[in-house]
């Protein structure tokens, strides 16, 4: 076996880890609020090879590969197909608004905006690992605020639900993430 196709096997078996470890923490984390079949189906779009294969050969086990995936090409066109077939990511829920014929983000249904926290939750454990702090997914939400094109109430929910993390820890947090559920109401 070549070098190269060396370095492309631990790559795979990294990412495979990776995503699957990550994948297992938001499967938890949805049973913890209430929507476990949602979870079941987390980022199953990961696995295939138009994702996996790009995510294997940019992974480093401490970022996104799509990072190095943008950083050489310019774009990442795993991401363009992750965000695409996830309803968890506030990118797929753009449309041209009928009044303004401009693209625009669109609220998210409750349920999706739970799983996203349970994503950002579950992706701020794995990449940070033993430096995780319950104020890593608001950081990094916070860091990002100003470029985002969210729908305002969906960013205030999941903004308010980061920082009840913060304040209250997970069990207060998912605890109100259940009850919102219960209501079966929109926020």
């Amino acid at each position: 076996m070549s070098i190269k196709d060396e370095r492309r096997l631990q790559g795979a078996i990294l990412h495979f880890k990776t995503i699957t470890k990550h994948r297992h923490k938001v499967i938890e984390n949805c049973a913890k609020a209430g929507i476990l079949f949602q979870g079941l189906f987390h980022d199953l779009s990961k696995y295939t090879p138009e994702e996996f294969l790009p995510g294997a050969e940019f992974c480093t086990g401490t970022r996104s590969p799509n990072e190095g995936e943008r950083e050489k090409y310019g774009y990442s066109k795993a991401w363009m197909h992750h965000k695409g077939r996830n309803r968890h990511h506030f990118e797929y829920w753009t449309d041209y608004d009928p009044v303004t014929r401009v693209m625009s983000p669109v609220k998210m249904p409750l349920r999706y905006v739970v799983e996203m926290f349970c994503d950002r939750l579950a992706a701020s454990k794995i990449y940070k690992g033993e430096n995780y702090t319950d104020s890593c997914p608001l950081e990094y939400f916070l860091k990002g605020k100003k470029m985002r094109k969210i729908h305002p109430e969906t960013s205030r929910l999941l903004e308010k639900l980061l920082r009840m993390l913060v304040e209250k820890g997970e069990d207060k947090t998912f605890a109100y993430i259940r009850w919102l559920l219960k209501r079966n109401k929109e926020y």
